[in-house]
């Protein structure tokens, strides 16, 4: 299926977003990629599982890697997509138009066209993205080919609105144990009610909401968070509960490893049993680098922090310094009207496209 990326831009996006990809189900969408990239002779095509690396050979001084995923969350009746036309603009409206397929569009439109950048270009389209870390395409890539992406610079085409967001957050997730003993609620003062206690724990939470959240790093501002997100506790309506579990999701600044996140969570709450679900390394802005001050001068406007997690942390593990640029409001991820301006496509392609192809 040849998407006809040398056409009209939107026309593209309406047909990416029309294929549906929910992770682990990209098998449609990866071969209409493949089969639209495998025709261009400036380019060297791979496919790796459900994801397709496209790369230039110019013998450029300089490679910058242009990343985005495939696949998105569940589809709940917003397939096919539609246009809406508001006061600022037309809009597409459906599953996948904000994260990220406005991003994958103009990726592989500025794949096909540009045969002779100034910059090498690894351009990746990759799976799986939106579920648990195991099935990342990217980091199968990096595991099993590592050179199909290595480069001197990376762009993640996440949802920013066409704002240079440089690094992100790390995040860390994870359980207290409350203890408690169980007694018939009649004689409640034989037992212990671990649910009671839970009130220490979001105590401690309340207080921690007074500190300064503000982390300056590199230059940008990144605000952290720290929030139960989950409770459970609990046998019967007539049972004094035994045990309470709270989870607490930790959303930490780029100026910490993950090793110094999760020592101050263990500080922090050092009186129960801690079980750590995951933890994610943050990404450094690196705006200070040639090629990322040179990027951010033709993207124009002044840069921000990433609030969340994206896959520039990846990058950063391969010593990549890398950046979240792309079309779409991040706000409308996921929703069930999920949408993205039309024109914000077009800004994003006319930035790319001119850093690409000029010095």
């Amino acid at each position: 299926m040849d998407l006809k990326p040398a056409g009209d831009l939107h026309e593209l996006f309406r047909r990416l977003v029309d294929i549906e990809s929910v992770s682990m189900h990209e098998a449609p969408i990866a071969d209409a990629v493949e089969e639209t990239l495998a025709p261009h002779r400036h380019l060297e095509v791979t496919r790796l599982g459900n994801s397709v690396v496209a790369r230039t050979h110019l013998g450029r001084s300089e490679r910058v890697v242009i990343a985005g995923h495939l696949d998105t969350v569940p589809v709940v009746e917003n397939l096919p997509s539609y246009i809406e036309q508001r006061s600022d603009g037309d809009y597409l409206v459906g599953r996948g138009t904000c994260d990220m397929k406005g991003g994958i569009a103009v990726a592989l439109a500025l794949a096909v066209s540009l045969e002779n950048p100034v910059r090498d270009v690894t351009w990746a389209f990759y799976e799986c993205e939106e579920i648990a870390a195991e099935h990342n395409g990217l980091e199968k890539i990096a595991s099993w080919r590592p050179d199909l992406i290595d480069g001197d610079f990376a762009i993640l085409m996440e949802p920013t609105d066409g704002r240079v967001e440089g690094g992100c957050q790390g995040t860390m997730r994870f359980t207290l144990e409350v203890p408690g003993r169980a007694a018939h609620s009649a004689r409640s003062w034989v037992g212990h009610n671990a649910i009671h206690d839970l009130s220490a724990v979001l105590e401690r939470l309340n207080r921690w909401q007074e500190r300064d959240p503000f982390v300056e790093v590199d230059g940008l501002t990144f605000r952290e968070g720290l929030n139960a997100t989950m409770l459970d506790a609990g046998v019967a309506g007539n049972v004094i509960p035994p045990t309470a579990t709270i989870q607490i999701n930790y959303r930490f600044a780029p100026d910490k490893t993950t090793e110094q996140a999760r020592q101050y969570m263990e500080d922090l709450f050092h009186e129960w049993p801690m079980n750590v679900l995951d933890l994610s390394a943050p990404a450094r802005p690196g705006l200070d680098r040639p090629l990322a001050k040179s990027f951010v001068a033709a993207v124009g406007g002044e840069p921000g922090p990433k609030y969340g997690w994206t896959d520039v942390a990846r990058f950063g593990q391969l010593g990549i310094p890398a950046v979240n640029f792309g079309p779409g409001n991040a706000l409308c991820a996921h929703q069930v009207d999920e949408c993205c301006r039309l024109g914000s496509l077009d800004e994003c392609y006319r930035a790319l496209h001119t850093w690409l192809a000029s010095r």
